[in-house]
């Protein structure tokens, strides 16, 4: 797929894949819209107590999984985003470099693991909500009928606003994003109150607890896990024909975001430290509950921190939908022009200039998804297969970063050729380092993603070997093939269209 260049007679045009028609798309996302975007996009504040749960040493996980997966991601996708900023991101960097199969795959793994995880983030704004409105720590956070209606009403509320158009929609992300940072920032605060307090620490930090210890598999398994807390800079990417100057904006907001994303993630895994026992954390709701618990041990006036950091926190996961539907639904609007997904996804609205389509889809699927539990109440194989699907997403979430940074790594001399003829981008590497750093960068990046997968297909102490493996692998394994079955079907139809030209 050959990118738009900015500057060209049309610089909204996104373009098609081999028998596609140009489609016109608005350019509205500026720097701040990105930087925004990114935070809402990739922190996940839930990680925050994932991490502290295993004690101090996760701070020094944090910073080895920054060096070795986030910088990496940061410098991959700019540079990509600089060479090609085309609609797609991932998918239409891997068509690129390796074809359309290769292109398929990727984008197919992109877009579908994301409808899984909706329900996810959905769910855990549904909890926390509770502390919202004053019920935290209660059983109305385990009542479906709450759960599903806050969870049904956020995703919807999502979806309306960001098929009006993301002149619109980008509102809903920015304040996400602000949402989200402010909780990040209110847990670090009520780290650095208790410590000018002189309030001892509910975990203390000495240089041997920040030790990690390797030979334990949970704490490979925790940093496996947090390195792809770091994932969602490539995300923005994918709208690359609705951003202004996109060569110069993608890059930028990735600069400025990556500090605060890496700064919360490890600031704030301290804060929670210093509030909060590691045995006492609660995974889910963790972050609230140390600037809860933080506010009320500092003896001042400000119990309600708690509750602000709640609402904060709900107002940056409905972003965070919004944010998870817009890209992910690009990428199923460009495989739609390329044929692949039935044509129906590569409409945009009439009045709006969005991917309607695309973005319904994902909506009604993930509305399904949510309510599989429900129906699970009354039959076990169905609340089984709900969770089951839970865990397949390890091995298709991987996908896309292998091709990210495979892409990096095979440096193709099409692709050489194009940046020579390209002024604007022929002395604008990214990634410094020539050659060595194109392999330290892909290596280290592509290293991590090799190894979380196979860390994935180790099973945990309370399930048996063969039935995790089976489905883990064997689940993603199913998704791969639906993948492949579109695909199919796609070729087939445009083999039947170039054999109608060719005959008329």
């Amino acid at each position: 797929m050959s990118p738009p260049i900015d500057g060209a007679a049309d610089p909204s045009a996104a373009v098609p894949g081999p028998g596609a028609t140009p489609v016109a798309l608005a350019r509205a996302m500026g720097t701040r819209d990105l930087v925004l975007f990114n935070l809402v996009a990739v922190i996940g504040l839930r990680w925050l107590a994932t991490s502290a749960k295993s004690g101090p040493s996760s701070l020094v996980l944090w910073v080895l999984a920054a060096v070795l997966f986030f910088i990496p991601q940061g410098l991959a996708v700019s540079e990509l985003s600089t060479l090609y900023p085309s609609e797609g991101g991932i998918y239409a960097w891997t068509r690129r470099r390796f074809g359309d199969g290769h292109g398929f795959f990727c984008g197919w793994c992109y877009w579908i693991v994301n409808v899984l995880y909706y329900p996810q983030l959905l769910i855990s704004a549904a909890v926390v909500s509770t502390f919202a409105i004053g019920r935290g720590n209660t059983p109305l956070a385990d009542s479906m009928p709450y759960v599903l209606t806050v969870c049904l009403v956020c995703l919807w509320l999502a979806v309306g606003l960001n098929i009006v158009g993301l002149s619109t929609g980008k509102w809903l992300q920015n304040v996400g994003g602000l949402g989200t940072y402010l909780t990040g920032l209110l847990v670090i605060g009520v780290g650095v109150l208790l410590v000018a307090l002189h309030h001892p620490s509910a975990n203390p930090i000495t240089a041997r607890s920040l030790v990690p210890n390797f030979r334990s598999f949970d704490e490979v398994n925790l940093w496996a896990s947090i390195a792809f807390a770091f994932a969602g800079l490539e995300l923005a990417a994918t709208m690359g024909d609705e951003i202004e100057q996109p060569r110069r904006t993608l890059p930028r907001a990735v600069y400025l975001s990556a500090p605060l994303i890496a700064g919360v993630y490890l600031l704030g895994t301290w804060g929670l430290l210093q509030a909060v026992p590691t045995s006492s954390i609660n995974i889910v709701s963790g972050f609230v509950q140390a600037v809860d618990q933080g506010a009320r041990a500092s003896g001042l006036p400000i119990a309600w921190l708690g509750v602000l950091a709640a609402i904060a926190y709900t107002v940056g996961c409905v972003g965070g939908i919004g944010a998870w539907l817009a890209g992910p639904a690009r990428v199923a609007f460009v495989i739609g022009l390329d044929r692949y997904f039935p044509p129906a996804f590569a409409r945009i609205h009439p009045r709006w200039k969005t991917p309607y389509v695309a973005i319904l889809v994902q909506a009604i699927l993930a509305s399904v998804i949510l309510l599989l539990p429900t129906l699970g109440k009354s039959s076990g194989t169905v609340q089984t297969f709900y969770l089951t699907l839970l865990d397949t997403q390890l091995l298709i979430y991987f996908v896309p970063f292998v091709y990210l940074f495979a892409c990096i790594l095979l440096d193709r001399a099409g692709d050489r050729a194009d940046r020579a003829r390209d002024r604007e981008v022929a002395t604008s590497s990214i990634i410094p380092g020539g050659a060595v750093g194109r392999a330290c960068v892909g290596g280290a990046g592509l290293g991590v993603t090799l190894f979380a997968m196979a860390v994935a297909l180790i099973h945990p102490s309370d399930q048996s070997a063969t039935w995790w493996i089976t489905k883990v692998l064997g689940g993603a394994i199913i998704f791969y093939l639906i993948g492949g079955a579109f695909y199919w079907r796609g070729t087939r139809a445009a083999g039947r269209a170039a054999a109608a030209a060719i005959a008329s």
